[in-house]
């Protein structure tokens, strides 16, 4: 808000009060346009493709809504890790029986195409904007990068299913937890939300 919209309110107050209503609307367009003016240049700044999070601060800002920030007594990051941990394991879980899908000869591996080069390169030109996983990698970067990246990606991806293994780095999450109420008492009334590297 700044001082001149704060002097065309006060102003817009007085018309009203001294009965000169079509001025006074008149004047409540202006302030309106100069408010969404002001709006579209803070706005303008962030671009919400990169920078999700600066975009939702400064829409925070505009509506005057804070980030909740309310604290829980006795919910703390190893509280949570244990909760998560206890309802996602199942104690009666058997692993099911290894099945053999891919020939086990490595003279077949380098000569294996699972996954063709140009599939891959027509992935990573047709990614859409997301959010950046762990790896902090904006999807305009892989998009961009496609031509040089295609071809060590396929091979990745064509080597761990035929080794019928994935990279540890993928199967890293950092979880991120969302209130599922307006005011949390407890661990059960977060919602864990996966952020992996794709």
């Amino acid at each position: 808000m700044t001082a001149a919209l704060k002097s065309k309110l006060r102003r817009k107050n007085r018309l009203m009060t001294a009965g000169r209503v079509e001025e006074a609307n008149s004047l409540a367009e202006h302030i309106g346009k100069d408010i969404t003016q002001c709006c579209k240049k803070l706005i303008s700044l962030i671009d919400g493709r990169v920078d999700a999070k600066g975009m939702w601060a400064v829409v925070r800002q505009l509506t005057g809504r804070q980030q909740d920030t309310h604290q829980v007594d006795g919910v703390t990051a190893e509280s949570l890790n244990e909760h998560y941990a206890t309802i996602s394991t199942d104690s009666k879980y058997q692993a099911p029986a290894r099945k053999q899908s891919v020939a086990q000869s490595q003279s077949n591996l380098p000569n294996m195409e699972l996954t063709s080069e140009w599939r891959m390169f027509r992935l990573l030109d047709k990614l859409r904007s997301t959010a950046a996983g762990l790896d902090q990698m904006p999807a305009w970067f892989l998009r961009l990068g496609a031509p040089v990246f295609y071809k060590p990606l396929t091979r990745l991806f064509n080597l761990s299913i035929a080794t019928s293994t994935v990279p540890v780095q993928w199967k890293v999450a950092r979880i991120r937890t969302i209130p599922k109420v307006s005011l949390p008492s407890c661990n059960a009334d977060f919602r864990p939300i996966s952020v992996t590297q794709f």
